[in-house]
């Protein structure tokens, strides 16, 4: 009798045991996700996308090791809404993140309306732990704070670090290659209460880099969403005192080298704690880089304009996907966006999409797992709420056109301007008149789309 009591509970120990190794294993084939998100980085402004003078070995061997993207696009020209799209999946106009205002102000009433479904909130039904480091400038207000979208753990400011200027700063203060270190009074907070204002800014980048990788060490086991979005290159720029007057580039190229020293400490952590190859990171930008800002404002490369249009500077920015031993090392040429990261993390985490939410990006996991070509697809360039542009292959469609600042209203085209972006990436040359097939099937497009949206509340306003 005592020997069968022995072998049941012995049978029941190891049941147990087997239980609970079932739950770890199934804990721990959930990808980890991680979106390093920087702040007005031009097309141009990393050395595997062919800046000559900006040392960038972490990004460039995390682009060696992962896939490189060569037509990938923020949602939106400018910071607000296309933090909205990342987070949510979704063009800013179904959110009503977009508007005249074009961002969020510290005097704003709207932000992020709760009712969004953000990547932390799906992604947290799934049992991911969530931390939010860096910028958010998706609004201060309850119901569209970090802690209130999804995020379990917050670190950084609120909004952009050009805000809160104290009285009497000399007017282009941000845009100097030495700015006051005293100019802007923007609090740095963690988990919504201020722990320092003004925020000493040249210890942003080192002090976000600290709290990510604590994160990571911390949640190791996973899984674990990290959204990791850098104050800079946006003005003014600041560095620390180990990347101060170190790049060729001034004090923009020393914001990029402290950024690329960032993603090399948030790489390291993960081969370190042996959860690299089960963790998929995602680097890109907001939008364009502020060329209005000069030699403080970063390069498109080759492309058009920049922050602020729709121009291809405007939208196209650097893109990169890193997840060893599941991506293979390429370079591809499809056009894909930063919406599409949404639907991405969803199906790695094995989560639904939401129910009765309409979602802009595709799954990529064919693209970056199996090297298949995606289908087709249109991309629509929004200047706050009005369209301006359609891409569909590689046709562009423009139906107005407007620099990023200084021109003071859109110039409208009847017939639009058409560019072939595979050949004319700089859009110098509109071949519409030889292509009136292309134009008929990119208008059948854009008239699909449009008959489909319900733009959100407007919160800029």
């Amino acid at each position: 009798m005592i020997r069968t009591l022995i072998k049941g509970g012995a049978c029941f120990a190891l049941t147990l045991v087997l239980l609970g190794a079932m739950r770890v294993d199934s804990s721990a084939a959930k990808p980890n996700v991680i979106i390093i998100f920087a702040d007005d980085l031009g097309y141009g402004d990393l050395g595997c996308y062919g800046s000559p003078i900006i040392r960038t070995p972490n990004l460039d061997r995390m682009a060696a090791e992962g896939i490189r993207f060569t037509d990938f696009y923020s949602a939106s020209e400018v910071c607000s809404p296309s933090r909205a799209a990342l987070l949510t999946g979704r063009y800013p106009i179904r959110s009503g993140m977009c508007g005249n205002r074009r961002v969020l102000f510290p005097n704003s009433e709207g932000g992020l309306p709760a009712a969004e479904i953000t990547l932390a909130e799906a992604l947290k039904e799934k049992g991911y732990a969530t931390a939010h480091v860096g910028k958010w400038h998706l609004g201060i207000h309850e119901g569209s704070r970090p802690l209130d979208q999804g995020f379990d753990h917050s670190f950084g400011l609120p909004y952009s670090n050009d805000m809160d200027g104290r009285a009497g700063l000399p007017k282009g203060s941000s845009g100097s290659a030495t700015p006051p270190e005293d100019g802007w009074n923007v609090p740095l907070l963690r988990d919504g209460e201020i722990i320092e204002q003004p925020a000493v800014q040249t210890t942003l980048t080192r002090r976000y880099t600290e709290e990510a990788v604590k994160f990571i060490q911390e949640k190791k086991e996973g899984p674990f969403f990290l959204y990791f979005a850098h104050t800079f290159p946006h003005v003014p720029l600041f560095a620390s005192p180990a990347f101060k007057d170190k790049s060729r580039a001034g004090i923009f190229g020393d914001a990029v080298e402290e950024l690329d020293w960032s993603v090399g400490q948030v790489l390291d952590s993960l081969r370190k704690e042996g959860i690299a190859e089960n963790t998929l990171v995602f680097f890109t930008s907001d939008n364009g880089p502020w060329l209005i800002m000069g030699n403080q404002g970063g390069s498109a490369g080759p492309l058009k304009d920049g922050k602020g249009s729709t121009w291809e500077g405007g939208m196209r920015v650097p893109g990169i996907a890193w997840m060893p031993g599941r991506i293979k090392p390429a370079v591809t040429t499809m056009m894909t966006n930063a919406m599409d990261i949404y639907p991405t993390a969803l199906a790695l985490s094995g989560a639904e999409k939401p129910a009765g939410v309409k979602l802009d990006g595709e799954d990529l996991a064919p693209l970056l797992f199996e090297a298949k070509t995606l289908p087709e697809r249109p991309f629509f360039y929004y200047r706050g709420d009005q369209l301006f542009a359609c891409r569909l292959g590689e046709w562009k469609m423009h139906f107005k056109t407007q620099t990023g600042y200084g021109q003071p209203k859109p110039e409208s085209h009847t017939p639009p301007l058409l560019f072939h972006l595979g050949r004319d990436p700089s859009e110098k040359r509109d071949v519409a008149a030889d292509h009136p097939e292309v134009i008929a099937r990119l208008q059948a497009a854009v008239d699909a789309h449009v008959a489909g949206v319900v733009p959100g509340k407007p919160q800029f306003e």
